[in-house]
């Protein structure tokens, strides 16, 4: 397996260019330039601490000759480098894929279509399985008419919109790729996402995203590829029912009428597939309820938000639109953090239920729109709910997004109010310097109509210290909007650690109902160890 020296903390300047990488790496290890074979960013991240001196900082694999004996010889010089930046040797990861040995009876079927089941497809492909793909909703291109017409004219389609169809929110969203998961196979899932159309950019930045623009493309390019290798994808197809037979699962029934037997079945379903989530209660699998959190959408003016964190050199096209990341933990109040930050872009209608508002965040890649907009996280704990039974807090969401709908003039305007407004729990009656990017449109009230006590109380002894740390950010040309509730799904269901079943044999719960993850990253790396799980029953 071929190894590469790290190279840690190496930094270029605004005015630096990045040839100039090469020659900082040869004088950090200390050899010469043709010793020098071979050498790949692996990581790059702003630090704009100093507002005077905003750096690049890179994380670099390099290959040099006499690699096997550079940590045997090593001088005081260069062992002040290795401490400086953290020099050290890694693997090159390759991911292995098995081939299977025995056929299975019946063809493997994967419900829901978000993003990472393509990793899933992908190690079944190449191990010679193919499953089936069940999509209860629409491909992705009637998908993006039907949002439209419901930005248009406020006429949801409960079959087709934000949440449900091809590739479920993800869709609409910005494709972030940033995880926490310290996994070697995020390499192998940002290889093929590269392969796959996405920008080669996503390898190395500290914050990585796709964007919707680029997904919609993306979807479209993996879908052809499955249809290319024999897999089958079916549209407009909902799994009604399943079938356990002495805890096994036998088979599923799909639009109530067609039976299809399986000894593999990956659930991977959107934290909005409600009516799936209770049928599976119904037939004894195993789940419980699990803390979440609730939250408003915070709209800045991105120039502001850019001086805020570049200073004067908000201005130079190398830097990105800025982003931040906040936390408030208070003495009388639960936290607040923020979350799902999207530079540069809009609040979308993410409704996908008659008479409830739902909304969302959503980036182009290039995220160069005049307004940034944020989550504002609250926790929501098993202490704020009158039901200890796995699916109550879905009735808890249900009742907040009825109150949202109802406060915005109960036909999907958004309850929006402007920040100075809140705290002085006053409603708004006017905007300032900005308007909300959200469609279909917003009606200025007070939020305290549609939020819960707790989390209105949170959030108003929480901006004083967020604008300590974003100087502006409680200003009233911040606008507030409600409510987003489904910041992830609300019941955990139970997973062996080893075969990744269900309390159901050939059962296996994937991504976020099986809490093993979140986003696009972490649930792809969940597929793989789903897939490989499916893959071992047959080598």
């Amino acid at each position: 397996m071929t190894k590469f020296i790290r190279v840690e903390e190496v930094k270029l300047t605004l005015n630096d260019d990045e040839n100039l990488l090469k020659w900082k790496i040869i004088k950090i290890l200390w050899i010469k330039k043709e010793d020098l074979l071979e050498y790949n960013i692996v990581k790059k991240a702003i630090d704009s601490r100093n507002k005077n001196n905003i750096l690049f900082i890179y994380s670099i694999d390099t290959i040099i000759k006499n690699q096997e004996n550079f940590f045997i010889k090593i001088s005081s010089f260069l062992s002040v480098n290795m401490k400086k930046h953290r020099i050290k040797e890694v693997d090159n990861f390759e991911y292995i894929i098995k081939k299977i040995i025995k056929k299975s009876k019946n063809r493997p079927v994967i419900i829901g279509s978000w993003p990472a089941w393509l990793y899933a497809w992908i190690i079944m492909a190449e191990a010679w399985l193919n499953p089936i793909i069940i999509e209860r909703w629409k491909d992705v291109d009637s998908r993006i008419k039907d949002v439209e017409i419901f930005s248009n004219t406020w006429k949801l389609d409960v079959n087709s919109n934000i949440q449900f169809g091809e590739w479920g929110a993800g869709t609409f969203s910005d494709g972030k790729l940033y995880t926490l998961i310290n996994d070697p196979r995020s390499k192998y899932v940002f290889s093929e996402l590269i392969k796959a159309w996405a920008p080669d950019t996503i390898a190395y930045d500290a914050k990585p995203h796709i964007g919707t623009d680029n997904l919609r493309i993306l979807v479209k390019v993996l879908r052809n590829k499955i249809i290319s290798l024999w897999w089958e994808v079916r549209f407009e197809t909902c799994m009604t029912d399943i079938e356990v037979i002495d805890n096994k699962l036998k088979s599923i029934t799909l639009n109530n009428k067609t039976k299809l037997e399986t000894e593999d079945l990956i659930v991977a379903v959107w934290h909005s597939a409600r009516d799936t989530v209770t049928m599976l209660f119904e037939r004894w699998v195993e789940m419980k309820a699990k803390p979440f959190a609730m939250w408003v959408r915070i709209e800045h003016n991105a120039d502001m938000i850019n001086r805020s964190q570049y200073g004067d050199s908000c201005i130079n096209p190398k830097l990105e639109t800025a982003r931040y990341k906040l936390v408030n933990h208070h003495a009388e109040a639960r936290s607040v953090y923020s979350f799902c930050m999207c530079p540069g872009w809009y609040v979308m209608a993410a409704s996908s239920e008659k008479n409830r508002l739902c909304i969302n965040g959503m980036s182009e890649y290039a995220q160069d729109s005049w307004v940034s907009n944020s989550a504002l996280l609250v926790p929501v704990t098993p202490e704020d709910f009158w039901s200890d039974h796995p699916l109550a807090w879905i009735e808890f969401q249900r009742l907040f997004e009825s109150k949202a709908f109802i406060a915005g003039w109960s036909n999907y305007k958004v309850p929006a109010q402007l920040v100075w407004d809140f705290l002085a729990k006053r409603p708004s009656t006017k905007l300032w310097k900005i308007n909300s990017t959200y469609m279909p449109g917003i009606k200025l009230t007070s939020l305290d109509e549609c939020l819960p006590e707790f989390i209105a109380d949170a959030l108003r002894k929480s901006f004083p210290a967020l604008d300590r740390k974003i100087k502006w950010f409680a200003s009233n040309d911040a606008i507030l909007t409600a409510i987003e509730a489904r910041s992830s799904s609300v019941v955990k269901f139970t997973r062996d650690k080893e075969t990744c079943e269900s309390n159901i044999v050939w059962l296996y719960p994937c991504w976020e109902w099986a809490w093993f993850a979140w986003w696009i990253t972490s649930s792809a790396i969940d597929w793989l160890r789903v897939g490989e799980s499916i893959i071992e029953k047959y080598v």
